[in-house]
């Protein structure tokens, strides 16, 4: 049976392949390790072979874990769609927030950050493929809740989020990891600095890779199917 270091271990060198074809260098890239659905044995062991960031998307089972593996020196990011009675405990327990789609849940996230911590680095959730069913906001909508979001003094906006479409085509899954990123440096043009494309999953790393992702969520290629 593949082991989770095992399989963490050949997700690394599909970043370091994909990185070498895009020719840029593989270790900007932040892997996080999408655990949501895992149980605690499951990370204990991800952290075993040496992975410190990991994504949960929901936050009644997110918080047991953080408790648990409190020992640990990791970083969580809220991956998942956010509820406005659930920012206070993800305003607390989380380093970044990758889904902020709303100018409310952002204030909400600034207004319930404890003062003792850092900002709370925070990405939005472009809906890129226009999809009905899918979370995120419009494209044309971006630059406005991305200006707003600045004038929070507990929030650091560091870029953008989406979960595209899937296509099994290589080259048909580059275009939307494409379009956010022109969209990521159409607002940096604005005034912005943002720094972070977050994109790419376990069916289309290579492909978010070569448009220029700078964290990646992996969950099946770690951790196997789930249950």
């Amino acid at each position: 049976m593949t082991t989770i270091a095992q399989r963490l271990a050949a997700v690394r060198d599909r970043i370091n392949t994909a990185a070498q074809a895009g020719r840029r260098p593989a270790d900007p890239i932040l892997l996080v390790a999408v655990s949501k659905t895992q149980p605690v044995t499951a990370i204990e062991e991800a952290i075993a072979a040496g992975q410190t960031a990991f994504g949960e998307s929901y936050i009644q089972e997110a918080l047991p874990k953080i408790a648990a593996l409190s020992a640990y020196s990791l970083i969580w990011h809220f991956i998942g769609p956010i509820q406005s009675n659930k920012t206070a405990d993800i305003a607390a327990q989380f380093a970044w927030v990758h889904s902020v789609e709303r100018l409310k849940i952002a204030q909400r996230l600034n207004d319930q950050r404890p003062a003792h911590l850092p900002a709370l680095n925070v990405c939005i959730q472009v809906n890129i493929s226009r999809e009905d069913s899918k979370s995120g906001i419009a494209p044309t909508e971006v630059l406005a809740l991305a200006h707003a979001i600045t004038r929070l003094p507990r929030l650091r906006l560091r870029g953008l989020m989406t979960v595209p479409k899937p296509d099994a085509d290589p080259v048909q899954q580059r275009e939307p990891f494409r379009l956010l990123h022109q969209l990521l440096m159409q607002m940096n043009t604005q005034g912005l600095s943002l720094d972070t494309l977050s994109m790419g999953m376990s069916d289309d790393l290579e492909a978010a890779i070569r448009e220029g992702a700078t964290i990646i969520r992996i969950g099946t290629a770690i951790f196997g199917q789930r249950t």
